[in-house]
């Protein structure tokens, strides 16, 4: 799960889908300069710009986990 709240329609790019099941949605916007990341609970990752917030269904564990493999990855 994910939501994004903007502060208005100016920071949004793109929003594209089709009618279609099977296409791809595209949500493009500009969260601005970066203010804050949190937690909440434990279980979803908070990111906050100027221009609004993203918030994804992300474990802190879950995301340590990817920047290890990350961090692997890179060294090869």
């Amino acid at each position: 799960m994910f939501s994004i709240e903007l502060k208005s329609r100016a920071y949004i790019k793109r929003v594209a889908m089709s009618n279609d099941v099977e296409d791809r949605v595209l949500i493009e916007g500009f969260l601005g300069e970066l203010e804050e990341l949190n937690f909440i609970e434990g279980v979803m990752l908070e990111i906050k710009g100027i221009n609004g917030i993203l918030r994804i269904d992300l474990k802190k564990e879950e995301l340590r986990k990817l920047l290890q493999k990350g961090r692997y990855r890179s060294q090869r």
